[in-house]
């Protein structure tokens, strides 16, 4: 159930707040909104925010929307915490860094399917606000309850199912860089069956002068049906084609006329929930995931002859997996689950080369399989909550693992909150790193990456929820870090060994202010990592040097608001972000050379207006303008990837009403 405030809401206040807060269930309400049972990534049951012990964001798709935010990765960027990296263009690969780990230690789920390749890859270009009902974001090790790769936290997308809500909205979004994002959603029914749809499309031109369009289109659906009084069954599924065009080299320079990157994603969920007497629920899922993506360089034309000229590739993974589980009540607020995995990866690849040396290809195809078991424990007693769980991991490679995570919060009269939380994650190596051939040669004895994690944190609120005030400190070791080296022992030995260390550590710190018409909020990142085994790597150029900082993560990083709502139709705002100074390498020399990203400083601006309110019989209509990166900041997220200038976009929405 939500209960949501009847004040006019301002211009992404709701969405700066709760990634301030990391504590605040919607993003929406000029005052907060009460969702029960919202949570559904950290534990294997719902649980409510303030149970939690971990620092969880959750993001309101709607509020998303409303402030201009048709990307994931725009919400992402103001998440404290969180670091989203571009290389440069719109629909370039876009990468998320969680704390100081690696971007590859981030799971990713949609609508409870995990999207990531194998190892924890995952690129976030393709990911729409289009037809998202919330996003939550789960900081630290969650692997005991959601496997591989959820080494520095869990990044969940859920889509609307129907229940609320406008019944169809249309909205439209188009400006700058040849920019023009549209999507149609229908949604409908009761707790008795309900179903949501959403198509999305999206291109820009990009920013370069030639050869860098992107195309992105999504087709999601979810619906859910009460079957009887005591079961209930879920079906969702997303089909997703993307295209992007980019003439850049390794070390960004604009050098091809058609090379570009495609990837077609399917993804399906089966879901059966059945209740025994008042204590017990069944659970049984069944998701399926699949990609085939790659890149195309053919020649520039006919006198394109020499050297390197024609490079085509071609991957297609799958992922299914089969997870039961049952969940007995002990006490009215007190339950324990046990459940079981079966998990199943397959990946091909082709590749053909062409070059004046001839023409040479390259084929392959593996799978491995994983059988997990986990039990979690989540109790809550008045003011005090907690949750406990490990889970033991099965591979035909890697053997068996271990992990564990564990959470505690209290709630003070006065408005104090008091959490803290631990964990151990691990992320699976990645197909090539255990069976490469040829010129690489994969090692499939690798173990895992792991890490271990704790943090704290304090939350504080004030009159009535208007002010909040939210602090973490999180602490965290990778160890197992698997690199490569060009220098077997032997002819035919492994290049990849589990040999590197590192560590991060910081403050995620924020406060938020909503006084009448105005609101504003300012957060705030410290990260400190570094290097602690270098392992293979050498030089000063390398890319682990021990001592020094992880690369591409800013140690400070700031992201503010200001947002004003003088008429219930009209909102204005202003969003600013600062990054802090980055270190990278460039690529382009050999050895390659350290390079310092500069600070900067991103200014955005909103005005919504609503024009009609939806009533019955009559749909309702509101326009935006928002300009992006108001000073026209010149800056790099990737050393050699310039990022987009200042952008202006009109946008539409029509709105039916139910």
């Amino acid at each position: 159930m939500c209960r949501v405030s009847s004040h006019p809401r301002p211009f992404g206040a709701g969405l700066v707040l709760a990634a301030a807060l990391g504590a605040t269930p919607a993003l929406a309400q000029v005052e907060p909104v009460e969702i029960e049972g919202l949570v559904v990534t950290a534990t294997p049951v719902p649980v409510s925010l303030s149970a939690l012990g971990a620092h969880v964001t959750l993001l309101d798709g709607e509020e998303m929307r409303r402030a201009g935010l048709t990307r994931i990765t725009d919400a992402l960027r103001s998440v404290p915490g969180v670091v989203v990296v571009e290389n440069g263009a719109p629909g370039s690969v876009a990468s998320v860094f969680m704390r100081g780990g690696e971007s590859d230690y981030v799971q990713v789920l949609v609508d409870g399917v995990q999207v990531n390749q194998p190892g924890g890859s995952f690129d976030f270009s393709g990911l729409s606000t289009a037809g998202v009902e919330r996003v939550e974001i789960v900081r630290g090790p969650v692997s005991a309850l959601h496997g591989s790769d959820a080494v520095a936290g869990v990044i969940h997308i859920i889509t609307r199912d129907g229940r609320g809500g406008a019944p169809a909205t249309l909205s439209v979004l188009g400006g700058s860089f040849g920019r023009l994002d549209g999507s149609i959603a229908v949604a409908g029914g009761d707790e008795g069956a309900s179903y949501g749809v959403t198509l999305t499309r999206s291109s820009s031109d990009g920013i370069l002068d030639f050869n860098n369009a992107f195309r992105n289109t999504v087709l999601s659906g979810k619906a859910g049906f009460q079957l009887d009084s005591d079961t209930r069954a879920r079906l969702s599924g997303r089909v997703a084609e993307r295209l992007y065009h980019f003439p850049t080299d390794f070390t960004g320079a604009p050098v091809d006329e058609n090379q570009f990157t495609f990837a077609d994603e399917t993804s399906f969920a089966v879901e059966l929930e059945r209740t025994v007497g008042s204590r017990v629920r069944f659970r049984a899922r069944a998701t399926t995931y699949a990609v085939e993506g790659g890149t195309d360089d053919a020649p520039d034309g006919p006198a394109d002859t020499l050297g390197f000229y024609g490079y085509q590739s071609l991957d297609s993974f799958r992922r299914n997996a089969v997870d039961v589980r049952a969940t007995v009540r002990l006490a009215s607020e007190t339950s324990v689950t046990a459940g079981g995995e079966y998990e199943e990866q397959r990946i091909r690849s082709f590749s053909e080369s062409l070059s004046q040396f001839g023409a040479s290809t390259g084929r392959s195809r593996n799978d491995r399989g994983n059988r997990a078991g986990y039990l979690h424990l989540v109790s809550a007693a008045g003011s005090l909550g907690g949750n406990a769980g490990v889970r033991y991991e099965d591979n035909d490679f890697f053997g068996g693992f271990l992990t564990w995570q564990a959470g505690l919060s209290w709630r003070a009269a006065t408005g104090l909150r008091v959490r803290a939380a631990a964990g151990k994650g691990i992320k699976e190596p990645t197909f090539f790193e255990t069976f490469a051939s040829g010129f690489t040669v994969g090692n499939p004895a690798l173990k895992p990456e792991r890490s271990t994690s704790w943090e704290v944190g304090l939350e504080q609120s004030l009159l009535d929820g208007r002010i909040r005030l939210q602090g973490t400190w999180f602490d965290q070791d990778f160890r197992d870090l698997i690199q490569y080296t060009a220098t077997a022992a032997s002819p035919g030995d492994p290049n990849y060994f589990n040999v590197a260390a590192a560590s991060s550590r910081g403050v995620e710190a924020g406060v938020t202010a909503i006084l009448g018409a105005w609101s504003t909020g300012l957060d705030a990142t410290w990260l400190r990592t570094r290097v602690t085994d270098a392992g293979f790597d050498t030089g000063a150029g390398a890319s682990f040097v021990e001592g020094e900082a992880l690369l591409r993560r800013p140690k400070t990083t700031l992201a503010g608001f200001v947002a004003w709502t003088p008429d219930p139709r009209i909102q204005l705002g202003v969003r600013a972000r600062r990054v802090g100074v980055r270190w990278d390498r460039n690529f382009a020399a050999f050895p390659a050379q350290p390079v310092r990203l500069e600070p900067h400083t991103l200014v955005d601006a909103q005005v919504e207006w609503s024009v009609l309110e939806p009533r019955p019989g009559r749909p309702g209509f509101s326009l935006s303008v928002e300009v992006e990166n108001l000073g026209d900041q010149r800056y790099q997220e990737v050393y050699g990837y310039a990022a987009p200038g200042r952008g202006v976009y009109l946008g539409g929405e029509l709105r039916l009403s139910r």
